[in-house]
């Protein structure tokens, strides 16, 4: 009888390490290939957006301030996506006959917002605030630190972490945005920026 249970736990042990094998190994293809999982580390994440978007055309062409539709940069913790307001502004009157700008006129006149997929991901317990940023690069800049940066000023503290976003047809993760990408920009002597852990973690 000893020698059955022993056979009977013999088997539940295999069992059991085969299924855990299998989770084990379907997990790491999973974090493997989903790219929204693997936060930190997504250099060249560029998702499909619901509408093709150009910041070449709009920030490079066009020399829109980066301020006009990611209004909350200076003041808040997020930059913000831009309210169908703010594409309104000039899309009703800009290639109206565009299908794209079509289904941004549909969902204005719906009051149903554009759904746009983050590109920029970050941990949850990764604490960013775009405002203090640009404040701290923007014044490396500036000539006059007394005035509010210019555009050019900002564009140049947006390429820090994003890259020259007037040269992308659509936008993409340009940095890492690891820890060590993150702190060895902290550890330059010129951004006189904080270290300790408290800074960016919860």
């Amino acid at each position: 009888m000893n020698h059955k249970l022993s056979s009977r736990n013999k088997k539940a042990i295999a069992a059991l390490f085969f299924f855990f094998v299998l989770f084990s190994l379907s997990l790491f293809i999973f974090l493997l290939t989903n790219n929204k999982i693997r936060l930190g580390y997504n250099n060249d994440y560029q998702p499909d957006q619901p509408i093709p978007f150009s910041h070449a055309i709009h920030v490079g062409q066009y020399q829109m301030d980066c301020r006009y539709c990611h209004t909350a940069v200076e003041e808040g913790r997020h930059a913000g996506v831009p309210s169908l307001d703010i594409c309104m502004n000039c899309h009703l009157t800009v290639k109206p006959d565009s299908p794209y700008i079509q289904k941004l006129v549909e969902a204005y006149g719906n009051n149903q917002p554009i759904v746009w997929e983050k590109v920029h991901l970050l941990p949850d317990f990764v604490k960013f605030n775009h405002s203090l940023h640009i404040k701290a690069l923007s014044g490396r800049f500036s000539q006059t630190s007394h005035l509010p940066p210019s555009g050019d000023q900002v564009r140049k503290t947006c390429t820090t972490c994003h890259g020259k976003v007037e040269n992308m047809e659509i936008m993409y993760q340009h940095e890492s945005l690891s820890m060590g990408w993150c702190v060895q920009c902290h550890r330059k002597e010129e951004n006189k920026a904080p270290i300790n852990c408290s800074t960016c973690h919860y």
